[in-house]
Formats: C-alpha cells, sequence, structure tokens
C-alpha cells in the first residue's frame, strides 16, 4: 500500500522531532489515528477530553521545546479544544492542532457536525488554514510547523475534511523557504544595545517563556553585565530565584516594595516576553520614559508612548552577543535582593491546627527534588505556589498566562510523559480539579506517576475575592466538599486526605514515594484567599465602608 495524506502527516510531523500527541478519537480522524499508532516515533495517548488533550499537548511543547500535536474530532470535538488553544496562544506555545472535518462534499451544507474552524480559531491561533483538496494537506502541515516556531511561538491549527486522510499522496511536500539574518546585522544589534546597557545605573530585565532555551546565555550576562532580573507572569523558571540578581516576580499582589527596582530602572531589556497585563502590573511598566528594548520576534510592543527598540532574533544568541558586546560592570541590588527574600519566606506556624496553603507549598518545597517540575492551575491558592516555591531549576514551571482553569492536573499528565525521570507535581484548586480532574485515569492509564495536590477550600476564590471586595456578599461560588481521595482511588490512583496541619508532611512524603498516580485532597481554610488576604475581613471591610 502506498502512503496516504494520514501516513505522509504523520512522517512530517516525526522528521520535524513530534514525539507525542493527545488525541480525542473521532469519526473524522479515524485513519488520522490509525496513522499516529503504527509510526515508531511517535506516541499516540488517548485523553478523557478535548480540552485535556490540548493541555497535555501545551504543556508538552513548553517542557521540550518542541511542538507535540493535539487531535479532535470535527464539530463539539473541535471546539472542546478552544480554551486550551487559546492558552498555547497566550502562552507561546509551539502546538499543532489537527482538527477533523465533515467529508469535503458536504462542505458548506451545515451537515452533521459543521463548523467553520477557520473562523472559529483564528482569533484563538498563530495560524489557521483548513484543506480544500487532499494533496494540499501536507504542504499545508509543513507550514504549520514553520508557522508555530519561527518569530513568536504559538499553535497552529490545521482542518483537515474527513476523507482527505485515506487518499493516496504521492507528491512532493514543499517547505517553506527559511529565512537568514543578514551576515553582521545581530552583531550590529547587539552593539547598540551594548551601548545603552553601558550607559545604564540600573538596566533591569524582564525574562518571558522565550528565555527558557537561553537560560544559561540569560545567566552568563547577567553576571558579566551586573543586570538585575525580574521574571514574567508564570515564567519564573526561566532565571534561578536564589541567584543574587533576581529581584522579584511580576505576578499578582506584587507589593510596592517588589517594584521599587523596576521604579528606578533607566533601561528595561523585555527577553522573549510580549509584555502582557499581569507582568507589567497593567501596563504601569515600564514608564515611558524607561527606554525599552524588546527581544525575540514577532512580539508586539505594549501600549506605551516611550522609546521602544524591537530586535527581532533569537534571544540565546543575542545574549551571546551582547555580553561579548557590553563592558563588564558590578551593580549592586542587594536591597532589592532582600526585599524579595523576605517576600518569599514562609511563615512560621504549629505542627497541627487547620491547614494553611503555604504550608502545603512549604512542605512539598522541603520535601521534594529540586528539579520537580511543578504544574499550576489558575486560582487564588496559586498565589502561595507563586510566592513560595523558589524555582531554581530549568523548566520545571509550567502554568496557563491567560488564567485557564483546569490545566494542572493534564499537564502534569504530559510533563511525567515526556521526562518520566522528574517528579512531577500537580497544584489544583478543588474547581480546577473537578473540570480535567478525570485525566488521573489517563495517568493512570499510561502508567504516570504524578502527585495531584488538591487545594480543598470549596469555593472558586478567586471570583469570591472579587465578590467581597465589589459587593460584601457571596454568589455562586460555593464548589461543596467532594471526597477527592475517594474519586482519585475510583479511578485507579491512590488518595489521601489531609485535614490537620500534622497529617501534611507524611502524606505528602508517602505520595512522593509511591510508583502510581496520588491524589492529595488537602482541606484548607476557606477564609485564606491568598498570603494577605483573608475572605472575613474583606467581606466585614465592604459591609462597614
Amino acid at each position: 500500500m502506498g502512503l496516504t495524506v494520514a501516513r505522509t502527516v504523520v512522517r512530517l510531523l516525526a522528521e520535524a522531532g513530534v514525539r507525542r500527541a493527545y488525541a480525542i478519537p473521532g469519526e473524522s480522524v479515524v485513519d488520522l489515528l490509525d496513522a499516529l499508532q503504527v509510526e515508531p516515533r511517535l506516541t499516540l495517548i488517548s485523553a478523557r477530553h478535548e480540552a485535556g488533550a490540548a493541555f497535555m499537548a501545551d504543556a508538552d511543547g513548553k517542557l521540550c521545546g518542541t511542538p507535540a500535536v493535539a487531535v479532535a474530532g470535527s464539530g463539539p470535538g473541535a471546539a472542546s479544544m478552544a480554551a486550551a488553544v487559546h492558552t498555547a496562544y497566550q502562552d507561546e506555545t509551539p502546538l499543532i492542532v489537527l482538527l477533523g472535518q465533515v467529508p469535503s462534499g458536504d462542505l458548506g451544507e451545515e451537515t452533521f457536525q459543521e463548523v467553520d474552524l477557520v473562523r472559529m480559531y483564528s482569533p484563538l491561533a498563530k495560524w489557521t488554514a483548513q484543506a480544500t483538496t487532499a494533496d494540499e494537506v501536507p504542504g499545508l502541515l509543513a507550514e504549520a510547523l514553520h508557522a508555530v516556531n519561527n518569530g513568536r511561538q504559538g499553535p497552529a491549527v490545521l482542518s483537515v475534511p474527513a476523507d482527505f486522510w485515506a487518499r493516496p499522496f504521492e507528491s512532493v511536500v514543499q517547505r517553506p523557504a527559511e529565512v537568514a539574518i543578514p551576515p553582521g546585522s545581530l552583531e550590529r544589534l547587539a552593539g547598540e544595545v551594548a551601548r545603552l546597557v553601558d550607559d545604564a545605573r540600573y538596566p533591569v530585565v524582564i525574562a518571558g517563556g522565550g528565555v527558557r532555551l537561553a537560560r544559561k546565555q540569560l545567566i552568563d550576562a547577567v553576571d558579566h553585565l551586573g543586570l538585575a532580573v525580574y521574571t514574567a507572569y508564570r515564567r519564573q523558571d526561566a532565571f534561578p530565584e536564589n541567584h543574587p540578581n533576581y529581584v522579584g516576580h511580576l505576578g499578582h499582589g506584587i507589593p510596592d516594595e517588589q517594584l521599587r527596582a523596576l521604579e528606578q530602572a533607566d533601561l528595561v531589556l523585555a527577553l522573549g516576553t510580549r509584555l502582557d497585563e499581569v507582568t507589567t502590573q497593567k501596563y504601569r511598566y515600564p514608564a515611558y520614559t524607561q527606554p525599552l528594548v524588546m527581544v525575540g520576534g514577532g512580539r508586539p510592543g505594549p501600549r506605551r508612548r516611550g522609546l521602544t527598540f524591537h530586535v527581532d532574533t533569537d534571544v540565546a544568541r543575542f545574549l551571546s552577543e551582547l555580553r561579548q558586546a557590553a563592558a563588564p560592570r558590578k551593580r549592586n541590588w542587594t536591597v532589592a535582593n532582600q526585599a524579595v527574600k523576605e517576600f518569599m519566606r514562609p511563615p512560621q506556624r504549629g505542627a497541627s491546627g487547620p491547614v494553611h496553603p503555604a504550608d502545603v507549598v512549604r512542605a512539598l518545597r522541603q520535601l521534594a527534588p529540586e528539579d520537580t517540575v511543578v504544574t499550576s492551575d489558575a486560582g487564588n491558592f496559586a498565589a502561595f505556589v507563586h510566592r513560595y516555591w523558589c524555582f531554581t531549576q530549568p523548566r520545571t514551571q509550567l502554568g496557563p498566562c491567560n488564567g485557564a482553569m483546569g490545566y494542572a492536573v493534564p499537564a502534569a499528565v504530559a510533563a511525567k510523559l515526556a521526562e518520566p525521570h522528574r517528579t512531577v507535581v500537580a497544584m489544583v484548586g478543588d474547581g480546577g480539579a473537578l473540570m480535567t480532574g478525570q485525566e488521573i485515569e489517563t495517568a493512570v492509564r499510561h502508567r504516570a506517576p504524578v502527585i495531584v495536590v488538591v487545594f480543598q477550600n470549596g469555593l472558586y476564590g478567586a471570583i469570591a475575592a472579587h465578590q467581597a471586595r465589589l459587593h460584601g456578599r457571596l454568589s455562586s461560588v460555593a464548589v461543596g466538599t467532594v471526597d477527592f481521595a475517594s474519586w482519585a482511588r475510583g479511578l485507579g490512583a491512590a488518595g489521601y486526605t489531609v485535614n490537620d496541619q500534622e497529617e501534611l508532611e507524611p502524606a505528602l512524603a508517602s505520595a512522593l514515594m509511591r510508583q502510581r498516580p496520588c491524589v492529595v485532597d488537602v482541606r484548607t481554610d476557606p477564609d485564606v484567599l491568598s498570603p494577605d488576604q483573608r475572605l472575613s475581613t474583606m467581606l466585614r471591610s465592604r459591609l462597614e465602608s
């Protein structure tokens, strides 16, 4: 039997370095799934929901730096992936999304499960296309593979009518040409930025996800040039948080003391980041008086009136050139570094009593290996992870910048499949666990021993905080009490319940030792919404105002 469109597509994926595809089976992709199953260079993982499959592929791409594949069928299946694809877009994750479509002869008839997937996904992805002939499918995939890794990384979505996959393919696949950097241009750009660094008294770096593969070059440049470093929102593994030049994570709820180094900066180098709303503290930084250099291709500049330079090139190569071009210099960031150390120090508490979320993070940080991969969901509990974990090793943090709930559990499964030798811990609230926690069954089936820590406070905490602040009362934010340990055991995992502080460390230590998926259900105080906020205080303040 000759090559089909599906087998050609799978061969192209394998040749591009793709190693895993995460899928929910559907009628419109059965021939693609068969081709994936028989390709020895690729592993096909069947998830339990389309969002879970795409969150897995997103986490795989973040961790490995090369795209993974998410596969879904037409109509409802394709629609169910939308939130995860949006996550990959805002997180700048390389991701290939292959969607089945109704048969080509039925297009435009509003037939069973027909949706215009290109129109639907265009605002959510970097690149979208739908094949109009079977012969063009492999070429479109080649374009998608080129798109996800060139310039700003992101997801590429290809919709393929169901009858195209099994068609024979004997043509030559046309691949997009690579654009070469003109000789000497990188050295010239680095030289111009080097003069700005030499003239600055307080040059500050904001390191984003695009620095993950340039971490060594960043550390070398920081040590040589005396730069201070902030990490962008949920990109804390871009730079070691125990480095003397580390001055903070630009997330939610950052006090002014943590922002003083950025406030006084006379030059800001944004490396591999798009300077989103959270990272810029609601577009407060960089101020229009601060020169800004943005390094990394395809990222839009922030809304500002100040002087902005764009260096559209690879971050690692640029940092190597900058280190050579700029003069070595020592700058003293001790005050800012001491402030962030104090901010990150967990509170001291007794050995018994109700479990505080900070206790969970502190205990895990002491027990887990240094290179543990932490996947974090959206929710108020995540503030404790961001503040108290202290990320020191590369490729150890996976979290959604767009605040998508349900990310942590499927992301942890993918992380363990991608790097089975590393410990992987999912940090998730009870709301997020109930959205995609069924992917624990995927972990059981694929023998991926992840640890899922559920912060159960019975609330959608982030929304409860907004309601308390705005209205002084709560509405539809109660989650209710769930026995996550029994639920986990029903899915084939081990389950632990922690009601008291003295039960915490033994349960976590046992889960870390077991070679099977584990869920640790930690019942935390619903009054403790964040490291600095209590729900009762917020409600009382609103009522008294």
